[in-house]
């Protein structure tokens, strides 16, 4: 099972399409939200192009699994074919229990919180376009960071492959950290 994780694409094809070649084959894609619109705060990304990224999207043929951002909007849904779900999108695979959600609306504190209670293996965050992987009270976080708009330099995404999760730096396609499940 090879899944690729990507936050904040902000309506960039060009970044959405360099994750996809480089996380190729997959099996999952998961987006932690901030999927097609910029955002009032945020410039365009190189390669804006909301309408074409849902028409990528929609043309997928492997399950997409998505949690609303702050720039999601309802109207998002219209031209989308997969659900975002809102808060939080929960995904079982392998055993392997995860949690996704954009984390605009909670801290880090609640969310692990909400993840011990539900047993979850990997909390997967956005919203930040920081990334981050790291192990905490027996509990996986990431964000993947954003691959558009990166606020630490590098636009990133996540692979988790059997029992390792990567981050990915989407100009070089080179690990940027990984960490054992």
């Amino acid at each position: 099972m090879r899944i690729a994780i990507l936050s904040d694409t902000h309506g960039s094809l060009d970044a959405f399409n360099k994750v996809l070649e480089i996380a190729k084959p997959y099996d999952y894609i998961i987006h932690a939200g901030d999927i097609l619109y910029h955002g009032p705060r945020n410039p365009l990304p190189e390669g804006y192009n909301p309408a074409e990224l849902a028409k990528a999207i929609n043309k997928l043929d492997v399950p997409f699994i998505a949690a609303a951002g702050n720039c999601d909007a309802p109207i998002d849904q219209v031209v989308l074919s997969v659900p975002i779900q809102s808060p939080y999108a929960l995904l079982i695979i392998d055993g392997c229990k995860i949690l996704i959600t954009h984390g605009h609306q909670t801290t880090e504190e609640e969310l692990i919180s909400l993840a011990k209670k539900w047993k979850i293996d990997i909390l997967i965050t956005g919203h930040t376009h920081v990334k981050v992987l790291e192990k905490k009270e027996g509990l996986i976080l990431l964000n993947p960071g954003s691959c558009a708009l990166p606020k630490d330099g590098t636009p990133s995404f996540a692979i988790f492959e059997k029992s390792n999760l990567s981050l990915v730096n989407i100009e070089t396609g080179d690990p940027i950290k990984s960490i054992a499940l």
